[in-house]
């Protein structure tokens, strides 16, 4: 039966939905996590790109003092209350006229966990495209321009690595369509698929033993140590809790998907994030990691299509970059 349960998770992780969170596996030292609040404690972001058939991106005129006339993405903070997705139209509605849909998330930046940037792929579904005659406090216009020729001054660099990664990810997807999904979550945490893969292709992942067998969750601090070192802090704390790092390489490949519901106050965010660790010594090793302690194991993963599904995300690469 807990096989069967794992299996179920990790099925459902993998095709980018996830469970709701109702507790955490490892958690910073000191006193429990407060829950989070937008405008309080966390900052969310939300970003659009737009792509044309005519090979165009979609930008914004800012209108604010410090950086008035410079050209952006649509982009914009979210409000308490919001799902990801509405922050995202109605910035988008706000800033360039035009209602939109999210196609998929393409990156996840963070600077800490108390500042998460949700960058999606987007197509327009209708609106007026705003003019400077409709200038505004949001902006003073939205225009399209030819992706390789942006009008300048652009109000920071940042978004020409988004815009190239909209253009490749178009081209040939590396990752399936993700979309968030509204699920609670009271912290910011991350559940970790985190593998071991040997020689012959086998791949075990790593479960928490207490309760019920799943996917471990670990939650991250808001301290400055955690911010200072980012969001991968928390999955090294994690894995260091049950592993001897100083013998393993760990890779945090990306993110398999995205948990927020925004709603009844509940906003914190859940990454289910893919996660690889290998032996550092170079060698044939069949068989992962001795865990310590007995709140963590290893499961096998015996079901066919799951370890085919693993393998296959494993080796292209096919998740969801979270850029620091």
């Amino acid at each position: 039966m807990a096989s069967e349960g794992l299996a179920g998770a990790l099925a459902s992780v993998l095709a980018g939905q996830g469970s709701s969170v109702h507790s955490c596996d490892s958690a910073p030292a000191g006193e429990p996590p407060a829950p989070v609040r937008l405008r309080k404690n966390v900052c969310y972001v939300v970003l659009a790109v737009f792509l044309s058939e005519q090979d165009e991106v979609l930008l914004i005129q800012e209108a604010k003092r410090e950086c008035r006339g410079s050209w952006y993405l649509p982009a914009g903070r979210m409000e308490p209350g919001e799902t990801i997705v509405e922050a995202l139209q109605r910035e988008v509605k706000e800033e360039a006229g035009l209602h939109c849909e999210p196609e998929t998330l393409l990156s996840v930046e963070e600077r800490g966990p108390s500042w998460v940037r949700f960058v999606f792929l987007a197509r327009p579904t209708g609106g007026i495209l705003k003019t400077s005659k409709e200038a505004d406090a949001e902006s003073l216009q939205a225009a399209w321009y030819p992706r390789t020729s942006l009008p300048t001054p652009l109000r920071a660099h940042d978004i020409l690595h988004l815009v190239e990664l909209a253009a490749q990810y178009r081209q040939q997807a590396r990752h399936p369509l993700i979309l968030p999904q509204e699920l609670p979550c009271d912290l910011v945490c991350q559940r970790l698929v985190a593998t071991f893969t040997s020689s012959a292709q086998t791949v075990w992942v790593l479960v928490g033993t207490v309760g019920m067998p799943h996917l471990p969750v670990t939650a991250c601090g808001l301290d400055p140590m955690e911010q200072r070192g980012g969001m991968k802090m928390a999955v090294l704390r994690l894995l260091q809790e049950c592993l001897t790092l100083h013998h393993l390489v760990v890779e945090i490949k990306g993110l398999l998907g995205l948990q927020h519901l925004g709603r009844d106050h509940s906003d914190g965010i859940c990454l289910n994030v893919l996660v690889t660790v290998a032996f550092r010594s170079p060698g044939i090793q069949d068989e992962p990691p001795k865990v310590r302690g007995e709140n963590f194991s290893w499961w096998k993963v015996m079901e066919e299509d799951l370890q085919s599904q693993l393998l296959q995300r494993l080796q292209g690469s096919s998740v969801v970059p979270v850029n620091r």
